[in-house]
């Protein structure tokens, strides 16, 4: 049998796996998971998840923040970066060389993440050209458990006239990202928001040459970077003038780094 390299980490159950990445995904919007947000990410009852985390914190995964909930320890990081690294690299392989949509892959990525090997996700990577976002715009953790965790807007922030370039939304809702699809949404695209109806009521949207109205909902999951304005001085008169701020410069963070709280991102 195949001795494992000194330095590549122990092997994790696939429940251990799927705790630590919903305890990191809950990090970063909230700076701790609390045992509530937990068993509804994971939609397990309360019991089982204090059962668990009392399991991680013995082993050394996981610190208790006195009334917020867990945060996890660099080792607990690491696992967790580990696991949504294989999440992405398999999400993205899935979607470039096989073909799958984009609204198709998260599901199997999520069974495949438990079985592939790390020389497996490796050797994927690199015939991807190591790849640093998969198809939703999601960072791809490196194999040394760096991660670029800038923060973002999300599109429901903009002001009329302002211009952004989409980033990210999250890979949970198939028909969600069916319909962003349609409206040709996705990472990369370029936006201009064109009107706001008051009282909560659709955005407008220019996406390219063609225009779109989403619902302020929609428009709150969808994370997006400042651009220059691009309307007509005309028309940027009569609306209210782009913020000046930007997105805040990128942070790559290590496998030991503490991570700040967020807004939420997926």
């Amino acid at each position: 049998m195949t001795a494992r390299p000194a330095d590549s980490p122990p092997p994790l159950t696939e429940p251990v796996e799927d705790y630590l990445k919903a305890i990191y995904e809950l990090e970063m919007r909230h700076g701790a998971a609390a045992t509530s947000d937990v068993a509804r990410a994971l939609d397990v009852a309360p019991a089982s998840v204090t059962g668990m985390i009392r399991r991680l914190a013995s082993q050394g995964f996981l610190d208790h923040v006195p009334y917020k909930g867990v945060q996890l320890t660099a080792l607990g990081r690491q696992a967790a970066l580990r696991t949504i690294r294989r999440h992405r690299i398999l999400e993205t392989y899935l979607t470039r060389v096989l073909g799958y949509p984009w609204d198709r892959v998260h599901d199997e990525a999520e069974r495949l993440e438990h079985a592939a090997s790390d020389d497996l996700i490796a050797r994927m990577a690199a015939a991807l050209g190591n790849p640093t976002a998969d198809p939703h715009g999601a960072p791809i953790p490196t194999a040394d458990g760096h991660v670029d965790e800038r923060t973002h807007r999300t599109l429901a922030d903009l002001e009329v006239g302002e211009c952004a370039r989409m980033v990210r939304v999250s890979d949970k809702d198939p028909s969600l990202l069916r319909y962003l699809a349609e409206i040709s949404l996705q990472p990369g695209a370029e936006i201009t928001l064109v009107a706001r109806a008051p009282f909560d009521g659709p955005i407008t949207l220019r996406i390219g040459t063609d225009e779109s109205l989403v619902g302020p909902n929609l428009a709150a999951q969808v994370l997006v970077e400042s651009m220059t304005s691009s309307m007509p001085a005309s028309a940027s008169a009569r609306r209210p003038a782009a913020p000046s701020s930007q997105a805040p410069a990128a942070t790559v963070a290590s496998a030991g780094a503490r991570p700040r709280s967020r807004k939420p991102s997926r």
